[in-house]
């Protein structure tokens, strides 16, 4: 079957990759991301994907990509890590927050309950007007920091 995705490396590419496996400069997936980009080219060794898959221990798929993103975003940005296209969700807690919670939580139980729960916990926050709507994970997540 024809490649879609071709890669040819220059020697400065070459001399690149050879120099991070040589010193291992870097994450255990660049210096894999640079094996593959040298035996999968073209003017070098041009394994197949299958063939670099078994060697180097990833899925051919794996390799399918690396090709691809060469094609398309080149050398650099194929070698060096993928940066997440969205940035992680914001908390939910500040520090004042959290701290009106854990002092709930110190507080007496609410009549008929020996001590609080998660459930409990959250409802009472909603209740006092602490934050609008809140999850018993994100109480657990805020209580775990203080234990």
């Amino acid at each position: 079957m024809q490649k879609k995705y071709i890669i040819r490396l220059t020697e400065q590419e070459r001399e690149a990759c050879r120099e991070v496996i040589q010193r291992l400069k870097g994450t255990s997936e660049k210096v894999r991301r640079a094996h593959i980009l040298l035996k999968a080219d073209a003017d070098g060794p041009a394994w197949t994907d299958a063939r670099i898959a078994e060697a180097f221990g990833c899925r051919t798929k794996t390799v399918e990509n690396i090709r691809r993103r060469f094609v398309e975003q080149g050398f650099e940005q194929t070698l060096e890590r993928k940066k997440p296209q969205t940035p992680p969700a914001n908390k939910l807690l500040d520090g004042e927050l959290e701290a009106k919670i854990i002092a709930t939580r110190l507080g007496p139980a609410p009549k008929g309950y020996a001590h609080w729960t998660l459930r409990l916990l959250a409802r009472k926050v909603v209740e006092l007007e602490i934050v609008e709507s809140i999850s018993h994970e994100t109480v657990r997540t805020a209580l775990k920091k203080t234990v």
